[in-house]
This record gives structure tokens, C-alpha cells and sequence, in this order.
């Protein structure tokens, strides 16, 4: 009995079955290539944010807490009060400083054209005292002369009056032996006697004139002496109003420094009332209180913490890719955000930036391969992802929570 063959065409579509078979995997493996290979992924990353820690700029003690964990606040919303009464005293202490320096000052600025002025009438007032001593002294010595003249003078009629009294004395004298005798008549000899007589008072009356003179010489001398003297005082007054462009340059220079008082007061005040706005201690941004360590009653100082704000407005990812990942990673391209805590929901972002050095590099100790034997570890190298806007509505992406990214470093 011949053997049966089975039928050509069931072999050739058992072939045909086969083939599509390996080309469909072949195609599958390339197309799982294609895919995985144009995106880089890790699961070393977390989204991060900005945690302002909110600090007292004062010291004092707490009076209001306007706020609790985990809640929400606003930007400038009062979170804590410190008590602004010790603040509020210095601020009108340093107002009514204020006030004084601002009358200091305007006192020292109405000085100034005062004084310009006073400078200018003492110069012209001291230059016509000088002219009028000098015109004294002039005068004085002038009286001088004069008196000295009228004394030589007298002193000559001295001499004159004296020397003919002189001679009528012998003449009375030499004549009175001939009236005895009857040789000169008598009345020759009363002429000679009363003659004498008057040559004596002539002579006494121009030592009074001497005398009178010699009192008018010391007088004049006395006026020009005070003469002279007004004359140095006039001087001296003189270069005194010469010093007026410094005094004018002094009062300037005091009405600079009130004014200068008025500017460091406004700056005080300024500081003043810049530490009573502060004794309110408001949220810089929005976000979530958390980590609150402030309390009504608790003293504060200046740079204690008190509480933190995590901002949910503005967050990212930083992902920690290898450095064999990094070879096709570029600024710009997009990427996929895996959140665990959100059961795995994906957020749409894109690559925003490649740090300057490995996250090694900024641990707090280093790592230094010049010394001891050296062992290639693969570093990591963070990369910043940002989120597409609009994604994140309700604020569920917080910072902390594990995500993972994936760049897609070709276009799909």
C-alpha cells in the first residue's frame, strides 16, 4: 500500500504561519528597542519646592498666633504678633527728635543770610570808625603842635616879661639914691617903680599862660594818645568784620550739620517704624504652614525660628539620572512625571537644567580619588525637571514625594 503525502499547500501555510511569526517578533523587538531606547528613566528622584523658614527679626514677646499646621495662608497674611508697644515708644521718641532737628535746622538756615548780612554792615560800620579815629588822631596831633607852640611862646614872654622887670628892678633901684638927693623928680621915680610893678605882673601873667599852656600841651597829648588808641581799636575791629566769608563759611557749615541731624533722624525713624511694622511676622508667599514652633507667651530673638512655609506654587523634580544616562539628555526636552503617591499618575514637564557637578561633589565629605586606591563608581548628576502648567490645580504635588521621570531624549 503506497504511502499518503500530506498536501503542498497545508506545508506552505505552516511556512508562511512561521515566518510572519519571527518577522512579527523581530518587529516587536525592534519597535521595544526604538521605544526604550529614546527616553532615559530613574527612580532616584523627588519633586522638591521652596521651604521659606519664617524668623523673628525682633526680639519681644508673642502676643497673637494667627495660624496652625498644615494650613493654608496667603501671601502677607499675619502669621504672629510680637508685642509692638516697646517699638511703637521709640518711634515717637525718634519722631519728636525728628521734630526738634527739623527746628534746629531751620533756625541754622534762617542764620546763614542773617549773618551775611550783619558781616557786610560790621565791615562798613568798622571801616568808617577806622577813618574817623584816624581823622581823630589827625585832629589830636594837630592840638598837639598848637599847645606846644602856644607853650614855647609863653615860655618866651617869660623870659621877655621877666628880663624887663629885671631891668625897671635895677632902674627903681638905681633911681631911689637920686630922688633922695633931689637929682630926679619924683614923679621920674614913680614912673620907674610902677613900671617895674608892671613888668613883675607882666611877667607872673605870662607864667600863668606858660602854665596854662603846659596844661593844654598834656591834654592834647592826653586826646592824642586816645586817639591812637581808638585808632587800634577801630583796627582791630576792622579785621574782625574781614573774618565775615568764614563766619558766613561757619554758620553754613552748622546749618549743613542740622540738616544733616534731620536726615539721620528720618533715617532713625525710618528704622524705627520699619521695627514696628515688623513686630508683625508675615507669610513672604502663599503656602502650607508646617513645622510651627512659636506659641502665645514665648519670648523670641532676632533669627529664632518659628515656623516653616512650604510654597506649592512653584515646584519641581529633581532627578539624580547616572552619568552613563546623561549622553543624549539635553535642556528642553520632554519628559514624564510618575507620582507614587498619586498611584502612579503621570504629569507632563520638561527638562529645565543639568547641575555643574555631581550630587558628590556637594556631599559634606567630598570624595578625593588622589588619595588611597582608586574604585570607578558610577556618580549621579542631578537634573532639574520642571511641570508643564495648569497640571496641578488642587496643589497635590508636594515636596518630599518619590516620582519617576522619564526624559525623552528622541522625538516619539
Amino acid at each position: 500500500m503506497a504511502e499518503e503525502t500530506p498536501p503542498p499547500r497545508r506545508n506552505g501555510r505552516r511556512r508562511w504561519i512561521l515566518i510572519g511569526a519571527a518577522a512579527a517578533i523581530v518587529l516587536g523587538v525592534g519597535v521595544t528597542w526604538w521605544y526604550y531606547s529614546g527616553r532615559e528613566s530613574t527612580d532616584d528622584a523627588q519633586i522638591e519646592g521652596h521651604i521659606t523658614q519664617i524668623s523673628a527679626r525682633l526680639s519681644g514677646t508673642i502676643i497673637k498666633v494667627n495660624v496652625t499646621d498644615n494650613q493654608s495662608v496667603a501671601a502677607g497674611a499675619i502669621l504672629a504678633q510680637i508685642d509692638p508697644r516697646d517699638y511703637q515708644v521709640a518711634v515717637d521718641r525718634v519722631r519728636a527728635e525728628l521734630a526738634d532737628a527739623k527746628a534746629n535746622a531751620a533756625a541754622a538756615g534762617t542764620g546763614v543770610p542773617v549773618t551775611a548780612v550783619s558781616t557786610r554792615s560790621d565791615i562798613r560800620t568798622a571801616t568808617g570808625a577806622l577813618e574817623e579815629a584816624e581823622a581823630g588822631v589827625t585832629v589830636a596831633d594837630r592840638q598837639v603842635e598848637a599847645a606846644q607852640a602856644q607853650l614855647v611862646a609863653a615860655q618866651a614872654r617869660i623870659r621877655e616879661q621877666e628880663a624887663t622887670a629885671l631891668k625897671n628892678t635895677r632902674d627903681v633901684e638905681r633911681w631911689k639914691p637920686l630922688v633922695a638927693k633931689e637929682e630926679i623928680s619924683q614923679q621920674q621915680f614913680d614912673a620907674a617903680v610902677a613900671a617895674a610893678e608892671a613888668a613883675r605882673a607882666a611877667a607872673d601873667a605870662a607864667k600863668s599862660e606858660a602854665a596854662a599852656a603846659q596844661t593844654a600841651v598834656a591834654v592834647a597829648q592826653q586826646r592824642a594818645v586816645q586817639a591812637r588808641a581808638a585808632v587800634a581799636r577801630a583796627q582791630a575791629a576792622l579785621q574782625a568784620a574781614k573774618t565775615a566769608p568764614e563766619q558766613v563759611e561757619i554758620t553754613k557749615a552748622r546749618a549743613a550739620s542740622a540738616d544733616a541731624r534731620v536726615k539721620q533722624a528720618r533715617a532713625t525713624l525710618a528704622q524705627a517704624e520699619l521695627n514696628l511694622e515688623r513686630t508683625s511676622i508675615k507669610a513672604p508667599t502663599s503656602g502650607i504652614v508646617s513645622r510651627k514652633a512659636v506659641e502665645v507667651g514665648q519670648l523670641v530673638q532676632p533669627g529664632q525660628p518659628l515656623l516653616a512655609l512650604v510654597s506649592l506654587d512653584d515646584v519641581w523634580v529633581i532627578a539624580n539620572f547616572k552619568e552613563t544616562q546623561l549622553d543624549e539628555v539635553r535642556v528642553g526636552q520632554r519628559a514624564r512625571v510618575e507620582v507614587d503617591a498619586l498611584g502612579g499618575r503621570d504629569f507632563n514637564g520638561h527638562v529645565d537644567s543639568i547641575a555643574a557637578a555631581t550630587g558628590a561633589r556637594f556631599s559634606l565629605l567630598p570624595p578625593e580619588n588622589a588619595t588611597g586606591n582608586f574604585v570607578k563608581v558610577v556618580q549621579r548628576v542631578p537634573v532639574k525637571i520642571v511641570f508643564e502648567p495648569g497640571q496641578d490645580p488642587n496643589h497635590m504635588l508636594r515636596p518630599g514625594m518619590s516620582v519617576v521621570p522619564t526624559v525623552f531624549v528622541k522625538s516619539q
